[in-house]
């Protein structure tokens, strides 16, 4: 027998191999948390349902899920990203967690990385049975999905950008009453469910430039309405994103 055959090989796993084992630990963490899966899934799933099947909003001409999917698509989209993202952050944050992770092999943006990845497994499960209940009610979207899928990705950068901003410089108990305060808020302002076009004129104007409103306003005129890229709405989310992940990069504090 050579020498050294029981000798250890002490050293840190593989980067990828340490960012996907987190993101799966992320993953899990988020998936037993019953209040994130009350914000995450419960609330757009019943906001679809009754809102689609029960005449409270007017949604203009056609089915009422032809316009409420895409707006509950872009609050799944929000909920994960921003206000989950920040709460958990923000506790995580408090209690230490970040504090002892960021001193482990993992390097600081590797963990913000399996965050991110974390937030993206979770948007895909939330798209998925949101779909399957809009087309049992109904919806019949159309449209380009690659328009689709760039909407969505500027849409999870933008709020996580916020969401860990607000974690990174507030207490831990204002990111939370802050956080939900935001998404309320941004569900009832937002054109999620209520049109813009609702909204005084002064209003609809600033009430656009939102993140959500340009999030849900771009995929309902992909998937109601047909356009092939919403350029504008785009851009909106994409300085957002800009934004927002710059300033949570340079204030985010991990004490």
């Amino acid at each position: 027998m050579s020498a050294g055959t029981y000798a250890p090989n002490p050293g840190a796993a593989p980067l990828p191999r340490m960012i996907a084992a987190q993101a799966v630990l992320e993953t899990k963490m988020l998936l037993r948390n019953g209040e994130q899966l009350l914000l995450t899934v419960v609330i757009p799933t019943l906001l679809l349902v009754l809102f689609s099947s029960v005449d409270i909003v007017d949604t203009g001409s056609g089915k009422a899920v032809d316009f409420l999917a895409p707006g509950i698509h872009a609050l799944a989209v929000m909920s994960t990203a921003f206000t989950g993202q920040a709460i958990a952050t923000g506790f995580e944050r408090r209690y230490g967690v970040l504090k002892r992770l960021g001193a482990s092999p993992l390097p600081r943006w590797a963990l913000m990385a399996a965050k991110t990845l974390s937030v993206l497994v979770t948007e895909v499960l939330q798209v998925i049975l949101l779909t399957v209940i809009a087309f049992a009610l109904g919806w019949s979207p159309h449209g380009n999905p690659v328009a689709v899928v760039l909407l969505l990705v500027l849409g999870t950068a933008a709020f996580s950008g916020l969401g860990l901003l607000m974690a990174g410089t507030l207490k831990a108990e204002a990111t939370l009453a802050a956080a939900n305060l935001v998404f309320l808020l941004l569900l009832v302002g937002g054109g999620v469910i209520v049109p813009l076009d609702k909204f005084p004129d002064a209003a609809q104007s600033v009430l656009g430039l939102l993140p959500i409103s340009a999030l849900s306003d771009g995929l309902r005129d992909v998937l109601q309405h047909g356009a092939s890229m919403p350029w504008g709405d785009l851009g909106i989310l994409a300085v957002w994103a800009v934004v927002g992940l710059g300033a949570a990069g340079r204030f985010f504090r991990w004490e």
